[in-house]
């Protein structure tokens, strides 16, 4: 057997271990979903135990004053929830990932590799913020040079990773318990034991000298918090897991949905908040450089409640699970989010486990640069890429699919059913991003400067219904008919679960993941499909 063979049946298996791929590239089916919504939505919020959200709190509040972080957090919180909403719906509900939405929700086949590769970039960015976080902690706590706690950090979630959602909902639901009790036992003593730093803190104005409520100030501070909307992506890797909503099932479905979809951000804000005021409690009795560092504001706390040994092992321990709760998750989505790009592009399929290797390596080379020291210049610039993405996603799906009926309801994502390019939302997104990211840097005026994030939300709600409008709609999809007689979905809009067996690979695969191949004179399912070289006849 030649090396080129050899090659493609690796690829060939490769295609067909959907339980070790997770079904990377395609819609989630019926026979691998077999958790409750409870289970789902408890490992879904178990990916956001992240400490970040404690340093962009205090990172806010230290430079524009208490007032304006926290209207800054709760504006923020508010457009991640609504943009949210209709997007964790759309993914539970059609069991597919935030960008096999994309491709059909106005950015056509190949139109979204551009938000895979953003997207991507989300998972490794906050890996690397997480794995600092934890490297914080071991040299606090342990004594571990940095170095080899960004290494540490890195390699801990590997074997993690490997095995997907199956290994993924285990860790989360038995570290979730610990992780609650850790996180907020030094806070309810913080809060009993000292009411009075409450009103000191809501009395902080920064360090920026903006002094009382500043709408820029507001602006600014929104701006790094609504880096996080892709967090939402994260969300999604869970929730298309997600059972069949039911008429038996809906109120716990629904619950489910909302804790774990758009839900996320109630407890990212509380989070932040807390942040902000655990970092004004450490400034005000050492005087601390580090206060936005959440081990140093946890070890303050834990240091009052117990002896110094306890505290930095609960420190430790906090931030240990915290970094491995989160880190898996980005390491996970951003595994399937660079497959996703990568397959489109050079229609090969390596398989997701070489890109959790790539993200890693990538998150680590941040972290050896020490990215925790500019968190909100990063976070400020990401921030409008994120926004303009998500929100013009989500005014696809609400405007243009249930509004206007300007684009299908029912989700696209397959090669050859799509336009390679829609011009709606590629349209729409690169507007969007490019008048926000040249306002973030002055080029619109020092006054736009401050509120590159209202542009980017503005902007991407404002266009794709102008522009799904003037092309008529006829660039969603390429042809109505995938050459398969039985309907993708049932009456109630749930997707079918009857089976084909692909020509290509020989595996079998549900209803809404195959379509005809002229090609092949039969059905061949997405991924295959996505693998063949251009000019083959669809």
């Amino acid at each position: 057997m030649d090396t080129e063979t050899a090659d493609k049946n690796a690829e060939k298996d490769a295609r067909k271990d959907e339980t070790l791929e997770d079904y990377t590239l395609r819609y989630a089916p019926h026979s691998f979903r077999r958790w409750g919504s409870g289970t789902v939505a408890i490992t879904a919020l178990g990916g956001i135990a992240y400490l970040a959200d404690f340093s962009i709190g205090a990172s806010i509040a230290i430079s524009f004053g208490t007032a304006n972080a926290i209207l800054a957090i709760l504006f923020a919180a508010a457009v991640i929830f609504m943009t949210g909403l209709p997007v964790a719906y759309y993914a539970a509900r059609y069991n597919i990932d935030l960008d096999l939405i994309t491709r059909g929700a106005g950015f056509g086949y190949y139109g979204s590799v551009i938000t895979a590769v953003i997207f991507a970039s989300f998972t490794f960015i906050f890996f690397a913020l997480e794995g600092s976080i934890m490297a914080q902690g071991l040299l606090v706590g342990l004594g571990v040079p940095l170095w080899v706690g960004y290494l540490a950090s890195t390699l801990i979630v590997l074997p993690l990773v490997i095995y997907g959602m199956k290994a993924l909902s285990k860790l989360q639901l038995w570290t979730t318990p610990f992780w609650l009790i850790l996180m907020a036992a030094p806070v309810i003593y913080l809060l009993s034991s000292q009411p009075g730093v409450v009103g000191d803190w809501l009395a902080y104005t920064g360090t920026e000298g903006y002094g009382g409520v500043s709408l820029a100030a507001v602006m600014l501070g929104a701006g790094v918090c609504l880096a996080l909307m892709g967090q939402i992506g994260e969300q999604i890797d869970y929730l298309r897991f997600m059972p069949a909503k039911t008429r038996e099932n809906r109120g716990r479905w629904w619950a489910a949905v909302l804790a774990a979809g758009p839900g996320w951000v109630i407890l990212g804000a509380a989070k932040q908040m807390i942040g902000a005021l655990l970092a004004f409690y450490l400034m005000s009795k050492m005087a601390d450089s580090a206060a936005t560092e959440p081990v140093r504001q946890f070890l303050a706390i834990f240091s009052e409640m117990l002896p110094l040994w306890a505290a930095l092992a609960l420190s430790v321990i906090l931030v240990v699970i915290s970094q491995i709760k989160i880190n898996v998750t980005n390491a996970y989505s951003g595994s399937l989010a660079w497959t996703n790009a990568f397959t489109r592009i050079t229609r090969h399929y390596p398989g997701r486990i070489v890109f959790v290797v790539v993200n890693l390596a990538i998150a680590l080379a941040l972290m050896e640069g020490n990215m925790f020291a500019v968190l909100n210049n990063i976070l400020g610039f990401y921030s409008n890429c994120a926004i303009a993405w998500v929100v013009v996603v989500a005014t696809d799906i609400v405007v243009n699919k249930y509004l206007l009926g300007l684009s299908p309801k029912a989700p696209e994502y397959r090669r050859g059913m799509l336009y390679a390019v829609n011009p709606v939302g590629t349209i729409a997104f690169t507007a969007a991003a490019g008048l926000a990211i040249a306002a973030y840097f002055g080029l619109l005026g020092a006054f736009l400067s401050s509120y590159s994030p209202l542009i980017a939300v503005a902007v991407g709600v404002i266009l794709p219904p102008i522009l799904a409008a003037l092309t008529g709609g006829r660039y969603y999809l390429a042809r109505g008919d995938d050459g398969i007689a039985s309907p993708r979905f049932t009456p109630d809009g749930t997707p079918s679960a009857e089976r084909f067996t692909c020509v290509s690979c020989e595996a079998e695969f549900e209803r809404p993941d195959v379509v005809y191949s002229a090609h092949h004179d039969g059905v061949v399912c997405s991924l295959c499909r996505a693998v063949e070289p251009l000019g083959v006849r669809s």
